[in-house]
């Protein structure tokens, strides 16, 4: 063997290693993430080593032509609010710096997904789109208007009276009707925006309790979104979230924080809904749960229905969270989908990585971000419990944000860090991380602000913004939408956000897409979920 084809080969094989554990999630190398960045940054300058992964991939690809259409037992929606394209990629080279990698070749758990489109965000009223009516789009299968959830475009925000009439479903409780369990998992409150079009029908999206509605609306009979997740749809099976404050009478203290008012109860009608929830459930496998030990100490198979308040509000950064009383969100999604799995028609999961959102209207990239990460973990979670024979996976997140990085940054240059120039106009440094709009916009002596004299880089800087706002606003481009699992390839290219709870209900055959389902002779037509060998075969080569 020449000696140019034994260092053809040598690089060839390096190539495959460093291929093999960036691409998939089981890595045949025992080798730490620097060796691998070191195998990267020497092959890197060869074409061979380009070459080899183009090729690979293209193998990988050729492979889903047979496409998987089982009938979808399981169904899962991760919903990153606020999570734009550049939060994706911002938050791929985050994941891969925490592992001591450059971060750019990084692969997110949703990078692997085979399927990706674009989902288009406007609501029926608004250009750039609120949380409240993309929610109803992506979960009620219609696009509405701002600030209402569960309600069509006909329904008027804030107008009690335009409710009637004006309800609309949602995919949730078309997989309840069809006897599958059903979830909602959510860092925020889970009856804030994302989480509330699962069940409610509401006019206006901060009427979380009815101590925030008007009076004229509680008497004209509106309900309050809290009260509506116990009443609407029966025995949800698996709530997890914050928001415990709005299910306790007006002035009650907290179990957690009992003496501080700002968590006191907020309901004026006097109910205590999480007692009336403890006392429905008192003949079935119900728990209610408020902390982490609590949530971990949890057996799932002596569980059937499970209540998790574990904050008066919305649930701490990621960055913040007290690891020993706060669950994470990779936590609550492993114990959810362990308990909803036990029915053998099947579930429905909604999973929101709500604070991603509230990261970067306070300008706080680097919460967005580990947001991010965090909910990037929980997708890989679930991805090693559920299967893609039978599980559908989708994640997208609502709208995006005016957040952007930029300047020519080099490559392995930290995500929060300086570009490497100064400014032309006024001399200063400026971080890669910038905002359109926000709270980081600041004038000293009539000129921006001298970054390098700032922590640009602590946890919660806010960054630099154009143009000044208390609170940075949401964006309008197009967000994307990652697919697997059962009938995924229909999600593809540009389409309306309403249109993905519709291939979600075909893909497992409820709501009104079971037509579809059913032979002349009675029988299914879409293939069973049954791994045959050739496709055990082929995700070994995919893990392999």
């Amino acid at each position: 063997m020449s000696a140019h084809f034994r260092e053809k080969e040598e690089k060839h094989n390096l190539a495959l290693i460093y291929w093999r554990c960036s691409e998939v999630s089981k890595c045949s190398y025992e080798g730490s993430a620097t060796f691998l960045w070191f195998i990267a940054s020497y092959q890197e300058k060869d074409p061979l080593f380009w070459n080899t992964w183009a090729q690979h991939t293209l193998k990988n690809a050729l492979t889903l032509q047979k496409l998987n259409q089982n009938t979808a037992k399981n169904l899962i929606l991760f919903l990153g609010d606020g999570m734009g394209i550049p939060t994706v990629t911002a938050a791929r080279i985050l994941k891969g710096q925490l592992s001591g990698q450059s971060g750019e070749e990084t692969q997110l758990e949703m990078d692997k997904f085979p399927f990706v489109a674009l989902s288009k965000t406007y609501n029926t009223n608004a250009q750039v789109a609120d949380s409240a009516g993309t929610a109803t789009a992506y979960l009620c299968g219609v696009k509405a208007n701002e600030g209402t959830v569960g309600v069509s475009a006909a329904a008027v925000r804030s107008q009690c009276n335009t409710t009637q009439g004006n309800e609309v479903t949602s995919i949730l409780k078309w997989a309840k009707e069809a006897g599958k369990s059903v979830g909602i998992v959510t860092t925020t409150r889970v009856n804030h925006a994302t989480p509330s079009a699962a069940y409610a029908h509401c006019v206006d999206r901060d009427w979380f309790s009815d101590g925030e509605m008007p009076a004229e609306a509680v008497q004209a009979g509106c309900k309050d979104i809290a009260r509506q997740l116990f009443e609407n749809i029966p025995n949800i099976d698996v709530i997890m979230g914050g928001g415990r404050k709005y299910m306790f009478p007006k002035n009650q203290s907290d179990v957690e924080y009992p003496g501080d008012k700002k968590h006191f109860g907020t309901r004026k009608d006097g109910r205590n809904l999480v007692e009336e929830w403890t006392n429905r459930m008192k003949n079935k496998k119900a728990q209610y749960v408020w902390n982490k030990r609590e949530l971990l100490s949890v057996n799932p198979n002596n569980v059937d229905y499970i209540l998790g308040l574990f904050e008066p509000g919305d649930l701490p950064y990621n960055l913040e969270r007290n690891t020993e009383t706060d669950p994470s969100l990779t936590e609550m999604v492993e114990v959810a989908i362990k308990i909803l799995r036990k029915n053998p028609r099947g579930f429905y999961l909604l999973v929101e990585g709500g604070r991603i959102d509230h990261g970067h209207h306070e300008g706080k990239a680097k919460q967005a971000l580990h947001e991010a990460v965090e909910m990037d973990r929980a997708i890989g979670r679930a991805g090693l419990i559920t299967s893609i024979y039978d599980t559908m996976t989708v994640v997208t997140a609502d709208h995006s944000h005016m957040f952007n990085f930029g300047g020519y940054t080099p490559r392995g240059n930290t995500i929060f860090g300086l570009a490497p120039m100064l400014s032309d106009v006024d001399q200063k440094p400026f971080t890669a991380i910038l905002y359109g709009n926000g709270p980081g916009f600041k004038v000293i002596n009539g000129l921006r602000e001298n970054v390098s004299t700032l922590d640009y880089q602590g946890t919660n800087y806010q960054a630099q913004s154009a143009v000044p706002l208390r609170m940075e606003t949401h964006g309008g481009e197009d967000v994307a939408v990652f697919a697997k699992g059962p009938m995924a390839h229909l999600l593809h290219g540009v389409h309306e956000q309403n249109y993905i709870p519709h291939v979600m209900a075909y893909a497992a055959c409820i709501g009104q897409n079971r037509d579809h389902c059913m032979s002349s002779g009675g029988a299914s037509s879409l293939s069973p979920a049954l791994p045959s060998l050739a496709a055990l075969l082929t995700l070994t080569r995919l893990l392999c």
